[in-house]
């Protein structure tokens, strides 16, 4: 399986990338071939509305989006990575999300697979409430098969995320596949 890894983290060293290393290891080790998209240091620019894709692309903008929807297309499941920024997903990841306006059909026709990984400082049992909700959004208007979530509650630091059990189940849920 082709699987693409959105990281929408702006540190690349923290906490949620962490669980999507240790996603990938699995997936790879499983057979899997994954490709990783660092959202927050591309050159993407957020979508200006215009409709001028048709809803089906090209996307008059010229910077990352246009290799990063061949990437996403040529793939069997995406993997939405995340810190949990005021109960939401990154500005970065939600840039690319955004985009996929000028490609939603050909997203929507593949039947896609999809996971959600992310960490968060709160530990607090609806910390992660608003962020669910908008990746089911996403499940459901995309077509995408959910298969499995890592919400790291209480996992504010690398070093926090490290001592957890998150890693772990993160590295579980790509093998599994």
């Amino acid at each position: 399986m082709n699987i693409v890894v959105l990281e929408g983290s702006p540190n690349k060293n923290g906490s949620s990338n962490l669980l999507a290393d240790e996603f990938i290891r699995g997936a790879q080790e499983a057979g899997h071939a994954c490709t990783v998209i660092d959202t927050a240091h591309a050159n993407i620019r957020p979508c200006t509305g215009c409709v001028r894709c048709g809803y089906e692309g090209p996307c008059v903008q010229k910077d990352d989006m246009e290799r990063f929807r061949r990437e996403i297309l040529g793939a069997d499941m995406m993997v939405f990575v995340t810190p949990l920024y005021y109960y939401g997903m990154s500005a970065q990841l939600k840039t690319l999300i955004d985009r996929f306006c000028a490609f939603n059909s050909s997203i929507q026709g593949k039947s896609m697979q999809a996971t959600l990984l992310t960490a968060a400082w709160n530990a607090d049992p609806w910390t992660f409430e608003a962020l669910e909700a908008h990746y089911n959004t996403l499940l459901r208007y995309l077509n995408l098969t959910d298969r499995g979530r890592v919400l790291g509650y209480g996992c504010g630091t690398p070093g926090m995320t490290r001592r957890s059990e998150y890693p772990q189940k993160a590295y579980e849920l790509g093998r599994g596949l």
